[in-house]
């Protein structure tokens, strides 16, 4: 119950997505990365609290998945996803206001960049505990199946988490009640610092036949089309009632495992690194574009400005934005709050 999609640009989204939905491909890409690199600059000024884990380089791997997901579908993310609300569709706005901790935020400025969410487009949240969100995920597959509503769940969590024994109870769970999830790994090589290989013994996929489900790994995590072939296939089935699967998209992150970290060794050889930044994603897809004639390389630099422009406001709204009322710093922590009556 296993296999490889190694090749690029797979021919079946080629021929079935239309021109239209290749280029919102593009256009979330584009907004993930110009959203992590304005946050990365704001952290560095100082203008947002603690740190940020930006999804540089892995946009491919984001986007390809969330677009293979209907829009009432749920998605959990990690400690690096801000990406993952902008690939299921989330405004910009009220993202970057949640990381600068403003009212107006998707969490009223109480998650922040580790604990945000954004149950309008389905995100149920992320988590700085490494694996944390998988049971969430697998819960709301098993909400989904006992209300019969047919909405699948999507799990996001890094090779680090890949070890974490939540995960293998949440999908023994799964293959046991048959529920409509995908685990999805995105593989970036390195769990903060530590390569996969030292740490991660076969391949992550392969763990899929313990846990009687599919398990399929796209080596060439930097193709959109490919990931979003692979997630496709297994929502698919998901929502078909024939239970979950295992998608482990191999992939890299550009930056830093968080900006500003400073870990005084280079763990990463310099070879290494530029050749994953030759296979950008976004420079990768933007060719493809201009070569299948989906749009002209005017079209896709106004589409490039356009999404600065919207970061530029996204910025501007979180200025313009208010931070929040001491008094509800203890709003949101129960059902029913303390020295409230009932």
């Amino acid at each position: 119950m296993k296999m490889r999609i190694a090749h690029k640009y797979l021919s079946e989204d080629s021929m079935t997505l239309s021109p239209g939905t290749l280029l919102e491909m593009q256009r979330r890409m584009l907004r993930i990365r110009r959203f992590d690199e304005r946050a990365s600059k704001m952290v560095k000024r100082g203008q947002i609290p603690g740190t940020v884990h930006t999804s540089i380089g892995q946009e491919a791997q984001v986007v390809g998945a969330c677009m293979a997901l209907g829009e009432n579908d749920y998605m959990t993310g990690n400690h690096r996803s801000h990406g993952h609300p902008i690939g299921k569709g989330s405004p910009l706005g009220p993202l970057m206001a949640e990381l600068v901790g403003k009212a107006t935020g998707v969490c009223g400025g109480k998650g922040g960049s580790l604990h945000l969410a954004d149950f309008a487009v389905g995100s149920l949240g992320e988590s700085g505990i490494v694996g944390s969100s998988i049971p969430i995920a697998t819960g709301a597959a098993l909400t989904s199946k006992v209300l019969g509503i047919e909405r699948v769940s999507l799990a996001f969590f890094g090779d680090g988490a890949a070890n974490q024994g939540c995960l293998y109870e949440a999908m023994n769970l799964a293959g046991v009640w048959g529920l409509p999830v995908v685990f999805l790994c995105e593989n970036n090589q390195y769990a903060l610092s530590t390569p996969a290989h030292t740490v991660t013994a076969g391949v992550i996929a392969d763990r899929a036949a313990g846990f009687d489900m599919p398990g399929v790994r796209v080596e060439y995590g930097q193709d959109v089309l490919a990931v979003h072939d692979a997630v496709r296939t297994a929502v698919e089935r998901a929502r078909r009632g024939d239970g979950p699967s295992l998608v482990e998209v191999v992939t890299y992150r550009f930056n830093e495992h968080s900006e500003g970290l400073r870990l005084g060794t280079d763990y990463r050889d310099a070879a290494e690194r530029a050749a994953w930044i030759e296979r950008d994603p976004i420079v990768l897809f933007r060719q493809r574009l201009a070569a299948d004639g989906v749009a002209t390389d005017e079209q896709l630099d106004q589409l490039e400005a356009d999404v600065l422009a919207e970061v530029d406001e996204a910025v501007r709204f979180t200025d313009e934005s208010p931070y929040p009322d001491p008094e509800v710093a203890f709003r949101d922590l129960y059902t029913h709050p303390i020295g409230v009556s009932t």
